[in-house]
């Protein structure tokens, strides 16, 4: 047979099967084809190759006997060149074994094509392809860099491809039951005004409005409250934002959500929509039947819920991962009952307390422990290595003691000058015994807090207590955490702020306190949880315009400067707001959790380094003078 033509395979053949479709049941078919080499091999004659595409590998031989032509042309074939064969399914057969030194099957049963092989009557090549700078397969040792300069080939490797699937059926599957459950799907803006106060925008020059600029949305949120005043009731949108932030772990600039919003609704209301959507992915995505582990509890819904308060104390975060244990003690009022418990660093936080100093001004301070049981067997060392850890974010040390049989502490320096009273209170409240080592932290309540959650955090890996990252678990513990405060004190500011966004509702109990007490503002936000990442976050709005205003008021923002920064709502607010609330929820933490992925580069189909940039394209770039002159815009360089 002569050379075969694109033409015919593209226009006259068509592919019949992918490459990871077929099966014993296709035996003596004729089949088409299409994928990219990834594998060549030369036996005696006969040639193989894996030919792969999004689906799998199926096994191709070129047999001079069967077709001459393209066993000829199968000798020129390299890794990633594209080809299509045309071909006849058969069984692997048999093979001899020198190490068993019989026939044995051919059959590779870690393959899902295993069973079978096409033998190749007509073969073309589509496209060759030069040597790629790494091996495309999933056991890659290549670094980041390399290839996220070159992700367009990344992307081929089978792992990468199995996410990318896997999220493409989690967004069918949630707008397929969002739609059942009455939501439209609506689109908001991108280029939004800039209103102060939440993440930091992304900016962009407007050329028809000199001095101007519009902001990238960090979310769709006031639109969407739009439309709930606009009468539509439900909404929700798979949609991009865009945040100016430092990256992390589980950040990018640019993030997909899918976002809702509910009319006439509680907050309960939306946790039975967003529980719903969430069984709905893990049972059609991965075949997990959440019911059996999350039955109705007696508040309706079937996640458990925590109050924020509760979560900060037992766990030092709002985000705790309830797979393990490690829960921390607050030690402050024993601190302060044992006037320091002859501890001369705590004895000067005592007295604080004992003398009523607003906590406010003096930035609040805290005790608190931690006990790692004694079958972690750490030793010295390693318990030195944990101090070094925790100074790594900003701690001046890590006090810590080891409780003997009889309840004394040792290794520690307050063995000597702590209180019977003090520490058997301590080994009382925490529930130390013999062998166990106590680990504290004491100072500032945020730093004390942070210390500690990431502690936890990092000895629940280094005891295998919880798989490490970049390992998907089947342990999935989702919660409710709710009732946080509304608002925050800015310690550097010596002010309130909100401590997500000014539009949520308070709660009923906590308004009369708006002008006096701001700290005793409780509201209705809520983050749900899933294995120690906050998955999703929302709240029931404030629809009435006059607790709204007095929201803004208790921010220090006048009434003037409330209606320069967000009049349009405060004029929608007016005409009608029926009572809603919402919520959204991270696709790429989703995506990650459910992957195990190692971070969210890794389900992001093209992501920003964490210095933001792109790799692949060389963005972000430098634009020509003409260009910013006509945004009469000028770079400062520094």
């Amino acid at each position: 047979m002569g050379e075969v033509s694109v033409a015919r395979f593209i226009d006259e053949l068509k592919r019949t099967h992918s490459c990871g479709q077929l099966r014993a049941e296709h035996n003596g078919q004729e089949v088409v084809l299409f994928g990219w080499v990834q594998y060549y091999r030369d036996f005696g004659g006969l040639r193989f190759i894996d030919l792969r595409d999004r689906d799998g590998l199926t096994q191709v031989v070129f047999d001079p006997d069967v077709d001459a032509a393209s066993h000829a042309l199968a000798d020129t074939l390299r890794s990633e060149w594209v080809v299509g064969v045309r071909g006849v399914v058969r069984d692997r057969g048999q093979q001899f074994s020198r190490k068993k030194g019989e026939m044995v099957s051919a059959h590779n049963p870690d393959l899902a094509t295993g069973a079978i092989e096409v033998v190749a009557r007509e073969a073309v090549v589509f496209n060759r392809a030069e040597t790629p700078p790494f091996e495309i397969e999933d056991d890659t040792d290549t670094n980041e860099e390399k290839r996220l300069q070159f992700r367009y080939l990344d992307l081929r490797r089978p792992k990468l491809q199995r996410v990318f699937r896997m999220r493409s059926r989690m967004n069918l599957a949630a707008r397929r039951y969002l739609s059942e459950e009455g939501f439209l799907e609506l689109e908001t803006p991108i280029l939004v005004k800039y209103t102060p106060g939440g993440a930091r925008n992304f900016l962009v020059p407007s050329r028809l409005h000199a001095g101007k600029f519009y902001a990238l949305a960090e979310s769709p949120q006031l639109f969407k409250q739009l439309y709930m005043i606009a009468g539509f009731e439900r909404y929700y949108q798979i949609v991009k934002c865009f945040r100016d932030e430092d990256l992390r772990l589980d950040r990018q600039p640019e993030f997909t959500q899918i976002d809702m919003e509910m009319s006439f609704v509680n907050q309960d209301d939306v946790f039975r929509a967003v529980e719903g959507l969430l069984f709905t992915l893990w049972r059609e995505v991965f075949g997990v039947d959440l019911g059996e582990r999350y039955p109705v509890l007696s508040h309706g819904g079937r996640f458990p819920r925590m109050a924020f308060e509760e979560s900060m104390r037992r766990f030092g975060n709002d985000k705790p991962d309830l797979r393990f244990g490690l829960e921390h003690t607050d030690l402050t009022g024993l601190v302060v009952a044992h006037e320091g418990g002859g501890i001369a660093l705590l004895k000067d936080l005592a007295d604080a307390y004992a003398r009523g100093e607003d906590r406010r001004e003096l930035p609040r301070r805290i005790v608190k422990a931690m006990v790692v049981p004694a079958s972690a067997a750490l030793s010295r060392a390693e318990t030195d290595k944990l101090e070094d850890y925790v100074k790594g974010m900003g701690s001046k040390g890590l006090a810590r003691a080891r409780v003997a049989e009889d309840g004394t502490w040792t290794q520690s320096p307050f063995a000597r000058t702590v209180t019977p009273a003090f520490r058997e209170a301590v080994n009382a409240a925490t529930g130390a015994r013999g062998g166990d080592l106590l680990i504290f932290q004491f100072g500032a309540t945020a730093m004390v807090h942070t210390v500690m959650a990431n502690l936890r955090l990092h000895l629940g890996r280094k005891l295998g207590l919880i798989p490490e990252y970049g390992t998907r678990g089947d342990d999935w513990r989702f919660l409710w955490v709710v009732d946080p405060p509304l608002f925050e004190h800015d310690e550097k500011e010596n002010r309130w702020v909100a401590a997500h966004h000014a539009f949520t509702r308070p709660h009923d109990d906590s308004v009369p306190f708006l002008e006096t007490e701001p700290g005793r503002v409780l509201c209705h936000r809520y983050d749900v949880v899933l294995n120690g990442f906050e998955i999703g976050g929302g709240s029931i709005r404030l629809h009435d315009p006059e607790v709204q205003t007095r929201v803004f008021r208790a921010l220090g923002i006048s009434d003037e400067e409330a209606r320069v920064k967000f009049g349009f709502l405060l004029d929608a607010l007016r005409y009608g707001a029926p009572p809603h609330g919402g919520i959204a929820l991270g696709m790429d933490r989703l995506v990650l959790l459910a992957a195990g992925a190692e971070s969210i580069r890794d389900v992001v189909a093209f992501p920003k380094t964490q210095k933001g940039t792109d790799l692949m394209t060389d963005a972000p770039n430098h634009v020509s003078p003409e260009q910013l002159a006509e945004l009469r815009v000028r770079v400062v360089e520094g």
